[in-house]
């Protein structure tokens, strides 16, 4: 009988056979079990020619779980859904009181606080957890999300600390992020966030592309040089690679081949409805959202640009000479300013949702466990830490004293590119949205006055009025009638 070991892992794809490998690796003895068995032999063969490391298969559920030290903790890496509830069916017949259940999975935060109270009476406990950095984060240190029971993360704290992506001057990307489903939600809103950084990138290489008219070489040295500045982050790196790499199965650059329908798992779209659900603005994250669905109107597009063009419609509308450098500069400043503007919003959904359930999140928090393994990792999260040390209470990023100035001093370059990029027929929902969040959110008066005159109108909903306290309602149907008569 070998010795129980320290901890288990259930659900051996690529993101649970590398999360287990890299726990090994820590040092940290682990049991490992998959459904379909061939992938537990796959696993325990990478863990000898990977070093020979602590990493033990199991075929049954039974002598899985036994193999574990009490109180166990097992991970589970499975699919979202009926899948989680199946595999917690199969583990927790094994189990005993005061065991634990972490799910790894990117899932709903609602099922898993339903399944933190029936594990509560069995007397397990049990933890969902966000895992951001995909396969490589998973191997070599991703970001953890971590919440539920403060019991059960207090037994596998050593783990995690060790197990999470580290970062020289703050420490392991991860902490108890709260009770409940919170370390599911901020998992999500991260996910958002990354649709909205995405999908802006994605507006600045359009841009350049189409009206700049630059190469992909161009856009590789553009983009590594970016990486050098206030964008270095792991989106702009890869995007760099991605526009350097040749074609294997044919002639010129393998992203000029790859097909504009971009998928989708339901992140994105879970962050949109919150945002709708809480009464917060998102629109950047929605604009990303919307662009995907878009995207995947290729056939429709296809014949769209048909009819167009017969009308004079070109793929862009105007052929103008553009100062090629200054368009870049404009185009980083612009990409950068648009990206304030997505976080921010993440973080207001995050904050609003902290306050409807009572988590208590710490905003600068998360900002510091985002800064290594994920994907949305960037040196700007250092500045929104520090925005939220210096006041834990900011009521919008936009307004921190810093970020502020840093708008200031790119909203002409900003406006340029959003308006280019109309001109030229290009669209940048992401940074025109963006901008209008901005220059709305900085308006101290806007037109919402008639609206509301509007809904009074029609449907006498009352008003407020500028100045003096009360609501009131006026009859601007009889009204108006007189001064027709």
């Amino acid at each position: 009988m070998a010795p129980p070991t320290r901890i288990g892992l259930a659900g051996l794809a690529v993101m649970g056979q590398n999360l287990a490998l890299n726990i090994a690796e820590k040092g940290f003895p682990i049991s490992v079990y998959n459904r379909t068995t061939s992938k537990v032999d796959e696993t325990v063969e990478r863990a000898k020619q990977e070093g020979d490391l602590p990493l033990f298969g199991f075929h049954d559920p039974e002598s899985f779980v036994q193999s574990i030290q009490k109180p166990r903790v097992i991970i589970m890496l499975v699919k979202a859904g009926a899948p989680v509830d199946q595999t917690i069916k199969t583990l927790s017949a094994y189990m005993e009181k005061g065991d634990c259940i972490i799910d790894g999975g990117n899932e709903w935060y609602e099922n898993t606080e339903r399944r933190e109270k029936e594990m509560s009476g069995l007397g397990l406990l049990y933890l969902g957890m966000g895992v951001s950095g995909g396969e490589e984060g998973a191997r070599n240190g991703p970001s953890l999300m971590p919440g539920g029971s403060f019991e059960a993360y207090k037994y596998i704290e050593d783990i995690l600390h060790k197990v999470a992506a580290q970062v020289s001057d703050s420490g392991p990307c991860v902490t108890y992020i709260g009770k409940g489903g919170s370390g599911n939600f901020v998992k999500m809103v991260h996910n958002g966030i990354e649709y909205g950084d995405m999908q802006l990138i994605a507006e600045a290489y359009d841009v350049l592309k189409s009206v700049g008219k630059l190469s992909n070489e161009e856009l590789r040295s553009v983009f590594l040089e970016w990486n050098r500045g206030e964008l270095l982050s792991f989106l702009i790196e890869i995007t760099a690679d991605i526009f350097g790499i040749k074609d294997d199965k044919g002639e010129g650059y393998l992203v000029d081949k790859v097909l504009d329908k971009t998928g989708m798992k339901g992140t994105g779209k879970w962050t949109v409805q919150q945002a709708a659900d809480l009464s917060i603005a998102a629109p950047t994250i929605a604009a990303s959202l919307d662009s995907r669905f878009l995207s995947g109107l290729k056939e429709e597009r296809v014949e769209a640009a048909k009819v167009f063009k017969s009308g004079g419609f070109g793929d862009v509308l105007t052929d103008q000479t553009v100062d090629k450098a200054k368009l870049i500069d404009d185009v980083r400043q612009a990409l950068y300013a648009s990206k304030i503007c997505s976080y921010a919003q993440g973080m207001n959904l995050i904050r609003a949702k902290s306050i409807e359930k009572g988590w208590d999140l710490k905003l600068g928090e998360l900002a510091r466990i985002w800064k290594g393994g994920c994907i949305i990792r960037a040196i700007f999260l250092d500045r929104i830490k520090k925005a939220y040390d210096r006041n834990p209470d900011l009521a919008n990023l936009l307004v921190d004293p810093e970020f502020a100035k840093e708008i200031i001093d790119r909203q002409s370059a900003w406006r340029r590119v959003v308006c280019l990029a109309i001109n030229s027929g290009i669209s940048t929902p992401g940074m025109s949205a963006s901008l209008a969040y901005f220059d709305t959110y900085r308006r101290e008066r806007v037109p919402a006055n008639l609206v509301q005159a509007q809904r009074d109108y029609f449907g006498a909903h009352t008003y407020e009025r500028v100045d003096m306290e009360g609501s009131f309602h006026t009859e601007w149907f009889k009204t108006a009638k007189q001064l027709k008569n």
